[in-house]
């Protein structure tokens, strides 16, 4: 299946730093739609149309904007978080350098929608060359006359993966350490400084003038029953045609990585980053989707020479370093499954610590905090269910 842009639309088309070139091409004619039909069929045609968040966790759109929208208080705030600190993720970038005006009338449609007048874009701090370029697009949109009060401001991150946690991101915005909230509440009644907020990725806002310009059946004849429109994938590794490419949800993987990005002799493909799964070659034709494979959208290909144990140790490595230490089940969770890793990259594992790594895993899945230590025992788990090989075959005598 070929691609379906959406939210690529404009990449390439539109001049990113001129805001003429982006009214020649239907923009910010949403906004105006969404003003003449009021916040109530706002939300309802984000909330027909399926839309979920393309961060990861997939949560229905509208059904945020509605309860931010219905919490009680005048001060409400909206997030873009494009801290997109996943690894292998890069699709973001493209859409910040390429298309910014699309972000900000979503962004600013979703303001409308809560009763919102204060936005934040929220940068993680390696895009820092993007800062001045997102600058003088809200400059051009407000200099238009588009924004109509709404202020949207860019905050720069510091670096921290945990931070792309929505909790950890909001304590980041109100200048302190980056760590994971207790919830309930959730953000959208009790939010940034306690105040009503929605917190979307770049790629879900990104989606938002289109539906309303088009329609929530429009969107919902895209995709499947389940998981409606399309997706943006950052493809790396072993390939031959690394990119962003933007697929109808639904499709192959095997139409991704081989038709698209020219894997060859794939042995494994890490699906959604370093929490993300772990499928093997023989399951490429698994569709993608919310309820099968997707997280944020990074797709990282190994070819037969790669060593899948050591991809898992050094992946659990990186999650050992990015807890944010609140909890134990994350901060001790990981730091001992390095230690048992490592083992096993070394020849000196046993079939004890097969056993204590299952064992582990469950229990953080169960107890930890956020979603990193919830998820970070995926690639082990999938590693050990198909290339429980590759265990066994280091372990000691």
């Amino acid at each position: 299946m070929p691609e379906q842009r959406v939210v690529l639309k404009n990449c390439g088309i539109i001049d990113p730093g001129q805001i003429a070139t982006y009214l020649a091409a239907d923009g910010f004619k949403a906004l105006k739609k969404a003003r003449d039909v009021g916040q109530e069929q706002v939300i309802q045609t984000i909330k027909d149309s399926g839309l979920r968040g393309r961060g990861g966790a997939g949560f229905p759109c509208g059904v945020k904007w509605e309860m931010a929208k219905d919490a009680p208080g005048d001060n409400k705030y909206v997030i873009c978080n494009a801290d997109e600190g996943e690894v292998g993720t890069f699709k973001d970038r493209h859409i910040l350098s390429n298309d910014p005006f699309s972000l900000i009338e979503g962004m600013a449609i979703a303001c409308y929608a809560i009763g919102a007048r204060k936005g934040y874009i929220y940068l993680r701090a390696e895009y820092h060359y993007l800062y001045d370029r997102l600058l003088e697009s809200i400059n051009q949109v407000c200099e238009a006359g588009f924004l109509d009060g709404l202020n949207i401001d860019v905050y720069e991150g510091a670096g921290a993966y945990v931070c792309g946690e929505e909790s950890a991101l909001m304590d980041s915005i109100e200048g302190k350490r980056g760590e994971v909230r207790y919830r309930p509440p959730f953000p959208p009644t009790k939010g940034l400084w306690g105040k009503p907020t929605i917190i979307n990725n770049v790629e879900t806002l990104m989606n938002i003038p289109w539906i309303i310009l088009h329609g929530a059946e429009w969107f919902c004849e895209i995709g499947t029953e389940r998981s409606k429109g399309t997706k943006v994938f950052s493809v790396s590794g072993d390939v031959t045609k690394p990119g962003v490419y933007e697929m109808v949800l639904g499709s192959q993987l095997r139409e991704l990585v081989e038709g698209l990005a020219g894997a060859r002799a794939v042995k494994a493909i890490q699906v959604g980053g370093a929490t993300g799964r772990i499928v093997p070659h023989d399951m490429m034709d698994t569709p993608l989707t919310f309820e099968t494979l997707l997280g944020a959208g990074a797709i990282t290909v190994f070819d037969e020479t790669r060593d899948i144990v050591d991809i898992v140790r050094q992946t659990l490595e990186f999650l050992a370093e990015e807890s944010c230490g609140k909890c134990s089940p994350c901060r001790e969770g990981t730091e001992v499954m390095v230690g048992i890793l490592g083992r096993f990259t070394r020849g000196e594992g046993s079939a004890h610590d097969i056993a204590a790594m299952e064992r582990l895993s469950q229990a953080m899945m169960l107890s930890a905090l956020c979603g990193l230590g919830q998820a970070a025992p995926n690639p082990v788990l999938d590693s050990l269910q198909y290339f429980r090989g590759e265990y066994d075959s280091r372990v000691k005598g």
